[in-house]
């Protein structure tokens, strides 16, 4: 193999892929367990920092908002510098937040760890699926994108269940220095194992002037099938984000009446099921990749279902409804990843870092707003602080998510309409039930022989 041999040309995966792929499955393990690592000790920071309801849903929103804000810039970073630079200096990054935030005894400071987290966190998932993708064979990346975004999520249950535990046991301190110790662990393994491809393959960087990377965003953005994983992205995984970064674990403790190891229960299992159920739904999207978008509907119409017969329920839910409900929820994680797909197979590799950045902000911007929200109307009723959170409260706060899902559905069947009037224009692939439109243009393209 000569070294312009693309890496998705072997039809198999090369050796020490599935090593490379196991580091980067752990660095974006870390990831997760400091991005959420304060929706488990939400509590605790209110009363540490003395904040109510909305400033508390601040830390996570501006943690989301610089991750959001940063998906495009670390794209085109990630096709200039390459993936495994972006994956290291994120993991520094977030060991930095996480050290800053255990000696934080101010608010101020607290937020400006949370920044440093955002940013660090913005760098590794998008790096690490490039790595992935430079790997192993292109019919094998959706199921194993799948898999790193949902083993990833085990980090959570690290948060929920050691770092509470050591919060508990030995203070904050201690809890969130560790959290930054074993960060900075994953960024020097990141170092020593991760390349950006296989020996013999050149690497899938890209040193253009700012005027190519801007035609290569704007390209990207153009792109039909970009749009539609942004919108995929946007509809599919917020309200499961908001459940697990932040609300969660209030909504279950003081809304629901239920235990704290209850909840830490439940919180695991919503992991437990996303990663269950992640791999299988890569391999439908592998097999059928031209119903992505109906994976993607009936994603979030069992989501908004679950949480309408919670909302509804009179008084405190009944354990399997909870249970029911994080299951629900749990779908919205492996659906997102079909954004990533979208852009994957719409866009060339040379712009792939800068396509997936634009998907990538779906998500999270949908996510903080979210957040933002039932921050924002537990405050104005009154229930701003741990000690004054009332179920009433919570199920008013929670209907944000609706209209949210709303306006996601509308931008996927939006999206969904343009790219098969793409697919039909360029290729001749018509994707049932077919259009008007595209009964117009190939009617149009018979017309002109």
């Amino acid at each position: 193999m000569n070294a312009r041999t693309p890496a998705g040309d072997r039809p198999t995966a090369p050796p020490g892929a599935h090593l490379v792929l196991a580091v980067g499955v752990l660095g974006y393990g870390l990831a997760v367990l400091d991005r959420t690592s304060l929706g488990v000790a939400g509590i605790e920071a209110a009363d540490r920092f003395g904040i109510g309801a909305g400033s508390l849903s601040s830390f996570a929103v501006l943690q989301l908002l610089v991750y959001a804000a940063l998906q495009v810039p670390v794209g085109v970073l990630i096709d200039r510098w390459g993936a495994r630079t972006m994956v290291v200096l994120g993991g520094a990054l977030m060991a930095s937040g996480q050290l800053v935030l255990a000696l934080a005894a101010h608010v101020e400071v607290a937020v400006a760890a949370r920044v440093l987290l955002g940013a660090g966190d913005a760098m590794t998932f998008v790096s690490v699926l490039r790595i992935v993708s430079a790997w192993f064979p292109p019919a094998r990346v959706p199921v194993l994108t799948q898999v790193v975004g949902l083993i990833g999520q085990l980090g959570q249950i690290a948060s929920v269940f050691p770092l509470v535990a050591l919060l508990h046991a030995r203070g904050w301190t201690t809890a969130y220095a560790a959290a930054a110790g074993l960060t900075a662990l994953g960024a020097v393994l990141s170092w020593l194992v991760l390349r950006d491809a296989p020996p013999g393959v050149r690497p899938p960087r890209s040193a253009k002037p700012l005027r190519l990377v801007l035609a290569d965003v704007r390209g990207a953005w153009r792109t039909p099938g970009t749009r539609l994983g942004l919108a995929s992205h946007f509809a599919t995984p917020f309200a499961g984000t908001a459940f697990a970064l932040l609300w969660g674990y209030p909504f279950l403790v003081s809304g629901q009446g239920l235990s704290p190891a209850a909840a830490s229960a439940l919180l695991t299992a919503y992991v437990c099921a996303g990663a269950l159920g992640g791999p299988l739904l890569g391999a439908l999207v592998g097999r059928h990749p031209l119903r992505r978008s109906w994976l993607v509907l009936g994603m979030v119409a069992v989501q908004a279902l679950a949480w309408a017969v919670v909302l509804a329920w009179p008084g405190a839910a009944p354990l399997p409804l909870l249970v029911l409900l994080v299951l629900a929820l749990a779908a919205g994680g492996p659906a997102s990843m079909i954004g990533f797909d979208y852009a994957r197979t719409s866009n060339p590799p040379e712009r792939l870092g800068s396509a997936t950045g634009i998907v990538n902000v779906g998500g999270f911007a949908s996510g903080l707003l979210t957040i933002l929200l039932i921050g924002v109307l537990l405050d104005v009723q009154g229930a701003g602080t741990p000690d004054t959170y009332t179920l009433e409260a919570f199920k008013v706060a929670m209907a944000v998510h609706f209209p949210l899902w709303g306006v996601g559905l509308v931008a996927v069947l939006r999206a969904r309409v343009r790219t098969r009037r793409q697919l039909a224009a360029e290729h001749g692939v018509v994707v049932p039930p077919i259009t008007h439109a595209i009964r117009r243009e190939l009617a149009a393209r018979r017309a002109r022989g």
